[in-house]
């Protein structure tokens, strides 16, 4: 169909109606490079159509192209200044290009004041100018009347915890549920927060709270199970995961595995693993459990998953005009005082928001060098495996980024990252941008470690491949692959990192 349309709009290049279904199924299908000449054409042909003007932008925005997005919305916010879509995508376009999005967010929220994304983007457009305290103290007042809001108590939540605030990081959370108890999603909400947070006591406390006013629920049973697992209560555990054995569920069975390797158990846990890993869509969660238990039962499979060929490791030092420009437009991206509540950061900070997204000329630059990187690595990948998560899905050749961040350790208290995976991608990446001072004594403090398994499952599996960081390196991996880092005491370890995304299926 969608090639009907181009066909269409090239013999017609006026014809707006089939502009904006070319324009939509172009989103849809991820064929913006194909649309968008075609787009921008009609745009320019029917100079006052606003709505051609902002698809125009939209397609620029999904090919990461702020700096042309930002002309075409303002130019539909100049025809339509009370469309609240149109309002709201020149907000949220300019908060990922890195521009002032504030006095935007404040004019969309005006014509929809209810719009609970707006609220939360608003929320990161201060995060953004360092403003964090209002972010919150904004957000908990809209909850304080709309305490079933539960974006905003997740967003509160990872603000919280982020800005050093992890002790009352539940605080709003827990007050709407005095009023709301018989709310299910606010119990999950708050179980698995403290779950993330490490605070198992806590999420058990919160499970037998929950349990008393709702009665049984799978929410309850799954987390006291990964809780209990967690805290080394395993006949505890078992019995939970008994009853459970019939639910049919990714999150279940991936806890069930999780509790049967901390536990010993690799046969047990071999036939869950088969049924549940798949090479796309969320199933794909499953396939770091398959390394961990391959590599324990000696399965030859385990070098088929994590083959060292699809490592690829690329020095761009030479090709960066300045590296330390780069970090310093880096630093003052850091905004958080302590490591985000879900992810793997120990001792350091994370920037929020697409990184790739900004219109920097540092990062942009950047970009461009590690997206050919990317190019080279998916043309030198082994033939197709439809059985793989890695090669099922051929040679992609448009890559696109599933999230972009940077990562600043400080060395404090043994900064590093935790083992842990990214299985919502398909080829994930350490950029180094500075090191510590370790790097150059010898030792391998800082080092980036692959295979090695999350700590908490307490397994004695080594590392596979350990990679020095320097200056300028690109470390390419698959994004099933475990990864994290040895830690160190002294100086600076900054990276930037990011995930290629699976194509359509």
């Amino acid at each position: 169909m969608i090639d009907d349309l181009i066909a269409r709009m090239k013999l017609r290049p006026s014809d707006a109606a089939t502009a904006e279904t070319l324009a939509a199924k172009a989103l849809e299908l991820q064929r913006e490079e194909d649309a968008l000449p075609l787009i921008a054409l009609a745009a320019e042909r029917n100079a006052t159509n606003a709505r051609l003007w902002q698809w125009t932008s939209l397609l620029h925005r999904a090919l990461d192209q702020h700096a042309e997005a930002m002309p075409a919305i303002n130019a539909a916010a100049k025809l339509a200044p009370q469309d609240t879509r149109i309002a709201q995508a020149r907000a949220q376009i300019a908060l990922e290009a890195g521009l002032d999005a504030l006095p935007l967010f404040e004019t969309a929220i005006a014509l929809e004041p209810n719009n609970g994304d707006l609220l939360l983007s608003r929320a990161a457009a201060r995060m953004a100018q360092g403003d964090a305290a209002t972010a919150i103290a904004e957000l908990e007042a809209l909850l304080a009347v709309h305490p079933g809001w539960y974006p905003g108590h997740d967003r509160v939540i990872k603000l919280r915890w982020m800005m050093g605030d992890g002790l009352r990081s539940t605080e709003a959370i827990e007050r709407a549920l005095t009023s709301n108890g018989g709310d299910l999603n606010l119990w999950r909400i708050l179980i698995v927060s403290l779950i993330e947070a490490g605070r198992h006591e806590a999420a058990l406390d919160a499970v037998m709270r929950g349990r008393a006013v709702l009665g049984p629920q799978l929410t309850f049973t799954a987390n006291e199970a990964a809780a209990r697992s967690e805290l080394g209560e395993r006949i505890e555990a078992d019995a939970l995961f008994e009853v459970m054995a019939k639910v049919d569920d990714l999150s279940v069975a991936i806890r069930h595995v999780r509790h049967l390797l901390r536990t010993g158990r690799v046969e047990p846990a071999l036939p869950l693993i088969e049924r549940w890993a798949r090479p796309q869509g969320p199933n794909r969660a499953m396939w770091p459990y398959a390394a961990i238990a391959w590599r324990l039962a000696g399965d030859a499979r385990a070098d088929w998953l994590d083959d060292p060929a699809f490592i690829r490791v690329v020095d761009l030092a030479d090709r960066i005009a300045d590296l330390p420009a780069l970090a310093r437009r880096l630093r003052t991206l850091h905004r958080a005082s302590a490591p985000h509540l879900d992810q793997s950061v120990r001792g350091g900070t994370q920037t929020d928001g697409p990184l790739f997204s900004r219109v920097d000329p540092e990062i942009r630059a950047l970009r461009a060098l590690v997206l050919e990187a990317v190019r080279e690595q998916i043309a030198s990948l082994p033939e197709p495996d439809p059985r793989h998560p890695l090669l099922a899905y051929g040679r992609p050749s448009r890559p696109r980024f599933a999230g972009s961040w940077s990562v600043r350790l400080t060395g404090e208290g043994g900064g590093h990252h935790a083992n842990h995976v990214h299985p919502a991608g398909l080829i994930s990446s350490a950029f180094y941008v500075t090191v510590p001072r370790e790097a150059a004594t010898g030792t391998q403090a800082g080092w980036l470690t692959l295979g090695s398994p999350q700590a908490e499952l307490g397994l004695d599996l080594p590392p596979t491949r350990l990679v020095e960081p320097k200056p300028g390196r690109l470390v390419l991996f698959p994004s099933t692959m475990w990864h994290g880092t040895l830690p160190y005491s002294f100086g600076e370890r900054m990276t930037v990192a990011f995930d290629i995304a699976p194509p359509l299926a």
